[in-house]
Parts: C-alpha cells; sequence; structure tokens
C-alpha cells in the first residue's frame, strides 16, 4: 500500500511540475545617460514601427520555451523595459538558443528546438 501511495505522489508531482514555465530575462544597458525607472509595466508600449525620433537605451531578452505565448513574454519585457527607464520596446526577434543551434543538419530539424531567445530593443523617446 505504501508503494501505491509513493508512486501516486510521484507522478502527481511530475505532472504538477510539467506544466511549469521557466523564464530568464536578461536586459543589457547599453546608453550612457541614466533614465528614471517607470512607475509600471503599463508605462512602456511595444511599437511595430516608431514614428517619433528615439535613442536605443538597452536590450531585453527574454529566454523561455517556445510555445509560450507573446502576451506573457511581452509581459515580461515591459516590466524590465520599465526597469531601465525605456518608452518603449520594438524590434522583436526570435530565435534558437543553446544546444539546439550547434546540431548537425539545421536544415532538417528547422524549428524543432525546445527553447527561444526573443529579444527586444528599449527605446526612449528624444526630447524636442
Amino acid at each position: 500500500m505504501k508503494k501505491i501511495i509513493l508512486w501516486g505522489c510521484f507522478i502527481f508531482l511530475i505532472g504538477a511540475t510539467a506544466a511549469c514555465s521557466f523564464y530568464n530575462v536578461n536586459s543589457e544597458d547599453v546608453s550612457e545617460t541614466f533614465y528614471p525607472e517607470k512607475k509600471s509595466a503599463e508605462d512602456v508600449v511595444y511599437l511595430e514601427q516608431v514614428d517619433r525620433p528615439y535613442e536605443i537605451i538597452g536590450y531585453v531578452t527574454v529566454n523561455t520555451e517556445r510555445r509560450q505565448g507573446m502576451d506573457e513574454v511581452m509581459a515580461r519585457m515591459k516590466r524590465e523595459a520599465a526597469m531601465l527607464g525605456g518608452d518603449a520596446i520594438t524590434n522583436i526577434k526570435s530565435d534558437a538558443s543553446g544546444l539546439w543551434k550547434k546540431l548537425p543538419a539545421q536544415s532538417l530539424i528547422g524549428n524543432a528546438y525546445i527553447r527561444a531567445n526573443i529579444t527586444a530593443a528599449v527605446i526612449v523617446y528624444k526630447k524636442q
């Protein structure tokens, strides 16, 4: 009976942790100017096309499982960009990470990678 209970607990733990997602968020500040942190990630917007003069102050990279939705990734990017003092994030790019880039026969495995690096530029608008 103890074996059945132990196996049941073990299987439950595996199932509970299998649904978890792990995110690794990194940022790089490339500006020599200090920009105060934003109060909230809601103060940072995503812009596909920037129509005002701006300066790139950094880059934010989120490493996550490839199957994750962009909404959660964007929220983490915006939070990190807010800490850098950015007004917006733009120019989002994604690629495979780690071991997947080094595997032979890349033409065969194509998009079979499990984790991805998603990077965005953090910008501030220039004063006019």
